[in-house]
């Protein structure tokens, strides 16, 4: 098998003050397709710089080369291990009182059960805990649906299989650069989706928290979502508002991944610290039933 290594400049500057700058360091690549962001990720977990700002990269050259050994890298990893040493990216937004997922749909409210105060009659003198109460819709923060979302008879939470849902191997399909809202078939083709978790990457996210995250927000057309199912993927991803175009009452994408019985995470965060592929993905939710849709804490790592 092709092993790969990445040659680049890299300045970087730290949130506690201060810049490094290096020249023509490399490090090793689980792929040829990974991206600058996916560098900059191994780059950073390779020398263990904490508290890191901004990273730029110049001169990014990927070349055929076996691997050194670079810390985080994939040769840094015991046999039949996930991460040892390596990068793990968080793919979630934080959940907090009040939070607006979804326009018309509550916010959690989050009160205490128990607080600290009252439970230090109940245990001994410097014992206390605090036990909370979450009420909020299923479809709150980053969250999964399953099947039994869009059908009564199908997988809800509590049957859903783990391999769909952790450890996945994993393909990023970034269109930041898109033009139009819509993503059809033309856009995904090219990309390996059999057996993978598929990751789309709009950079919606990056209006999370804001008014303009609930207006003309990316989506699937349905003639992606049935090459997806078509192909073979074992879970679909976004960061954007919706999977489907929310002006559209049919719901064509979830109608036909769920059918497909293909899980969809919406409302994922930071894609643009994942590389290409070579990356493994997760996002669990409880089992609960019944119930359809539920968040997680999705995360990748390689």
């Amino acid at each position: 098998m092709t092993e790969y290594r990445a040659s680049f400049d890299a300045a970087l500057t730290f949130s506690n003050g201060g810049d490094l700058a290096v020249h023509e360091f490399r490090v090793d690549v689980p792929s040829p397709n990974i991206d600058q962001a996916g560098i900059a990720a191994l780059f950073v977990a390779s020398l263990g710089l904490l508290m890191t700002e901004t990273v730029e990269l110049r001169n990014v050259r990927i070349f055929a080369e076996p691997h050194k050994g670079t810390r985080g890298g994939p040769a840094d990893r015991a046999e039949g291990e996930t991460v040892l040493g390596g990068r793990l990216v968080e793919l979630s937004h934080v959940i907090r009182p009040g939070l607006i997922t979804y326009p018309g749909l509550p916010g959690p409210v989050i009160t205490p059960y128990l607080t600290r105060e009252a439970s230090r009659t109940r245990y001994a003198p410097g014992t206390e805990f605090a036990i909370d109460v979450i009420t909020m819709v299923g479809n709150t923060g980053t969250y999964l649906d399953s099947p039994f979302h869009r059908y009564p008879d199908a997988d809800d939470l509590s049957e859903l299989p783990l391999d769909k849902l952790a450890e996945l191997d994993g393909v990023k399909i970034d269109l930041t650069e898109m033009g139009p809202r819509a993503i059809g078939r033309g856009q995904l083709v090219r990309y390996d989706c059999r057996g993978k978790a598929v990751l789309i990457r709009t950079g919606w996210d990056r209006h999370w928290g804001t008014n303009e995250y609930f207006r003309n927000h990316p989506f699937l057309t349905a003639d992606a979502a049935t090459y997806l199912a078509g192909t073979g993927a074992v879970l679909v991803g976004i960061d954007s508002l919706n999977i489907d175009d929310t002006g559209d009452p049919e719901r064509p994408v979830h109608s036909q991944l769920l059918a497909a019985g293909i899980p969809i995470c919406e409302h994922l965060a930071n894609l643009g610290a994942l590389p290409a592929d070579g990356f493994r993905f997760s996002a669990v939710p409880p089992k609960i039933r019944p119930f359809g849709t539920f968040p997680v804490r999705a995360y990748a790592t390689w």
